[in-house]
């Protein structure tokens, strides 16, 4: 049996494990297995990986995309470029351990547009590992990226958006975790005034399907997108690298 899986702070919200075992059903894939490990420390990764010799690949989630590169002996040169990621891929050779990060958001991202026309401006909220993915696939296609972050240090603050800086960048993507199950009630703060039915809402979040956020767009006549066809798009794009396609 090969083992692959999620590694994550907390998992409670995640449809992978769902998504691979529905493939590996309708697909009638025998000898694989995807599962959940709920790591509360990135420091644990290099035990884990050792606790766990049928591992041969497993996906990276909040908060660790960008925390578990030190641990890792290589990077694609896409997921160096990007700084984040969210696949690692498992070798044993005689009794060593090598392990190697590459970013399948990029490409799950660049796929969910679906040829997508996209503006001249984007907002992007959050600073994390998913947003270096976003903005490498927008800044590539021609769409000036300005980052929204709580740290000043990293990004426009939120308290200095307006609804005229809203206003004039028609692409919004929500990178953060905010309004993913059970919290669906919350959402980034920005000021929803300047949102108009020229505006596309991107949320990186599925589960709620239509969340907090995309509501306020859709109220405002805004095209919106959840992040379920970028989390299909990235878990092929990780298959396909797990088994050596």
């Amino acid at each position: 049996m090969f083992r692959l899986g999620l590694i994550g702070k907390t998992l409670s919200h995640s449809f992978s494990k769902m998504y691979f075992e529905e493939k590996f059903r309708r697909e009638s894939i025998p000898g694989y297995s995807y599962e959940l490990f709920e790591l509360p420390d990135i420091q644990q990764i290099t035990d884990f990986i050792r606790q766990h010799p049928d591992l041969i690949g497993f996906n990276v989630t909040i908060p660790y995309k960008q925390q578990i590169i030190p641990f890792l002996d290589e990077l694609s040169e896409e997921a160096a470029e990007i700084g984040a990621v969210n696949t690692v891929l498992i070798k044993h050779i005689g009794n060593q351990i090598f392990t190697k990060g590459f970013n399948t958001d990029a490409e799950g991202f660049r796929q969910s547009l679906n040829d997508q026309k996209l503006p001249k401006k984007a907002l992007v909220l959050g600073t994390g590992g998913a947003a270096a993915a976003v903005t490498y696939v927008l800044e590539r296609q021609g769409c000036a990226c300005t980052a929204v972050s709580r740290d000043a240090k990293r990004g426009l603050p939120y308290s200095a958006l307006t609804p005229e800086t809203v206003a004039a960048h028609k692409l919004i993507v929500n990178c953060t975790p905010l309004g993913t199950f059970p919290s669906i009630n919350e959402k980034p703060d920005i000021p929803y005034e300047g949102i108009s039915g020229e505006h596309f809402l991107y949320d990186l979040v599925y589960n709620p399907a239509e969340t907090a956020f995309l509501k306020e767009g859709i109220r405002r006549g805004a095209e919106v997108r959840n992040g379920l066809a970028m989390l299909h798009a990235q878990a092929e794009a990780f298959w396909l690298l797990a088994v050596g396609c």
